[in-house]
């Protein structure tokens, strides 16, 4: 266990120093709230931007453009005088000199640690997966799942023409949490109303989107009620969900599925991974105890055991409040993130820091073209679902996303794909080979895949769509 390190009041001559590692939410907002105290704000991140994760899963979809979500972090902060921005990875921690190791080879000294560096997708114990099922983290998973994602109708669209049948395009999507609802609801829309007359050799509307959690229910840590209103908008849609059936093995274009309600072996031209998450193993650096997701465990100051002048927050963090864990995502992310300007500016005072007490205003979801699900909390009460949920989580998200052009490029972008069924993000960049499609093509046209789409509805033949 590492030694008490008691945060400084004020350094002799110069002020005190705050290390932010990671430029998400709770790393943004902490800088932010640090702007009018007399403190030196060090910023580090591997990447140059900020990305506004909730909206990732439209970039993979083909609805926005990177740019319009993401933000340069020098540009979010540049009117902060106290701030500066390093670009660079975080390698070690060192809790009893106080001070960060950089891949660059830097010592960036500290007297106060804000560790906010996020998480990764976790595949269990099965890294081999990630080839084959990538998940949606950062703007370049984004960008990955809308390559493969398009190519797959190319490809289908191609061989279509030149042989007269095409492997199925089935989509599988792994997790019934928001991740996974989103990408499977976005899915069926791409390909139910903005690509129906953009192909002459198949039919985009006749793929399928099969949506597996091991679970009773999607959404698990929402209301009982928005889950089944989940499911229900989304079978309406045409996804095809499959709760109680758990992933064995995935390979380039196949995923083995097993548990309570097994759907045998899938053929797939696209996989996506959005069943578990992972915390950064810079958690693990501190010290501290940690849950079996590598999430640190903290008090109510956002302090891991003993170590006072360090805070971790956002999804890294494991904080209990009334005998349930806050989840992991933005929101109790940006408040974490202001309130650590709180506890350090009443060290600076010399006075007693205030706890931390997250306020929960609901969570959303949406499912597809003007659907959506909401439990609000505030500033009232309802459980919401299909229009008004989904324009509440359009205004929500135009208000949080940082940045003002972003803010118009987006709302400009959402109105014109609304009323013209266009969608102008539609571009392949990069391979042009889709990880177990060239199998599936040498396989041909009859497949032993028929049996368990006779069960599953999935395409299984080669017929011309």
């Amino acid at each position: 266990m590492t030694q008490l390190a008691q945060p400084l009041q004020q350094l002799p001559g110069k002020q005190p120093r705050v290390v932010i590692i990671g430029g998400g939410f709770g790393g943004i907002h902490a800088a932010k709230s640090l702007a009018h105290l007399p403190v030196e704000v060090t910023i580090i991140d591997r990447r140059n931007h900020h990305t506004f994760q909730p909206l990732l899963y439209q970039v993979a979809l083909a609805v926005l453009s990177p740019a319009d979500i993401a933000s340069p972090i020098r540009s979010i902060v540049r009117h902060q005088k106290n701030t500066q921005v390093l670009m660079d990875e975080v390698i070690g921690i060192d809790t009893l000199k106080q001070s960060v190791a950089l891949k660059s080879g830097a010592q960036i000294p500290y007297d106060y640690l804000v560790v906010a560096a996020g998480s990764t997708h976790s595949y269990f114990g099965h890294e081999e997966w990630s080839a084959a099922a990538p998940g949606l983290k950062t703007v370049e998973d984004a960008t990955e799942i809308r390559r493969r994602v398009l190519l797959a109708f190319e490809l289908a669209e191609r061989h279509m023409q030149e042989h007269g049948w095409h492997p199925p395009l089935n989509f599988v999507v792994i997790g019934g949490g928001p991740t996974g609802v989103e990408l499977a609801g976005a899915i069926r829309d791409i390909a139910q109303y903005y690509m129906k007359h953009d192909f002459r050799h198949i039919n985009p509307q006749k793929a399928k989107v099969l949506l597996l959690d091991g679970g009773e229910r999607l959404l698990a840590a929402y209301p009982p009620d928005l889950s089944a209103k989940a499911q229900k908008e989304l079978e309406a849609l045409g996804v095809e969900v499959h709760l109680g059936c758990h992933v064995t093995g995935i390979e380039p274009g196949w995923v083995e599925t097993g548990g309570p309600r097994p759907l045998g072996k899938l053929e797939a031209a696209v996989i996506l991974w959005a069943a578990g998450v992972q915390a950064s193993p810079l958690g693990k650096m501190l010290g501290g105890e940690t849950d079996k997701r590598g999430c640190v465990i903290v008090d109510d100051q956002l302090n891991p055991a003993n170590l006072a002048n360090v805070f971790v927050l956002g999804d890294l963090a494991h904080f209990v409040q009334d005998g349930k864990q806050v989840p992991g995502v933005a929101q109790p992310a940006m408040q974490m993130g202001d309130h650590v300007a709180k506890m350090i500016s009443a060290d600076l005072k010399g006075a007693k820091r205030p706890a931390f007490r997250y306020f929960d205003k609901g969570d959303m979801a949406t499912i597809g073209r003007m659907s959506a699900v909401a439990d609000v909390k505030w500033p009232f009460k309802a459980h919401m679902g299909g229009f008004p949920a989904w324009f509440t989580w359009l205004t929500v998200h135009i208000f949080f996303l940082i940045g003002f052009r972003n803010r118009i490029a987006v709302l400009f972008t959402w109105v014109w794909s609304y009323f013209s069924f266009t969608r102008s993000a539609r571009l392949i960049t990069g391979d042009q080979r889709l990880p177990g499609w060239q199998e599936q093509v040498e396989a041909g046209p009859a497949r032993p895949s028929a049996a368990v789409s006779a069960q599953t509805g999935v395409s299984g033949s080669r017929a011309a769509d």
